[in-house]
């Protein structure tokens, strides 16, 4: 097993621990915590497909990464918009 391979799995464990929690409602999942495992499980899956490329999951995680991202930002800015409000 490669560095890459833990990569890969340490990401598909947490996408999924994410999952679990959200469904469970023990995670909120427009919550920043939850788009950041998001974010960071898939960027991982994403490094190990380097070493060994699948398109179709490379397409999957990628979005995934995306939408997390966006997510992210999204929150990032409503929260320096609060703080510039008078």
């Amino acid at each position: 097993m490669t560095w890459y391979d833990i990569a890969g799995l340490i990401g598909v464990a947490a996408i999924l621990a994410g999952y679990a929690a959200a469904t469970m409602g023990r995670l909120d999942p427009k919550s920043a915590a939850s788009l950041a495992i998001n974010f960071a499980g898939a960027s991982l899956i994403l490094l190990s497909l380097t070493q060994r490329f699948n398109l179709s999951a490379a397409i999957v995680e990628g979005a995934w990464a995306l939408i997390a991202l966006v997510g992210l930002v999204r929150i990032g800015v409503r929260r320096l918009a609060r703080r510039a409000a008078p």
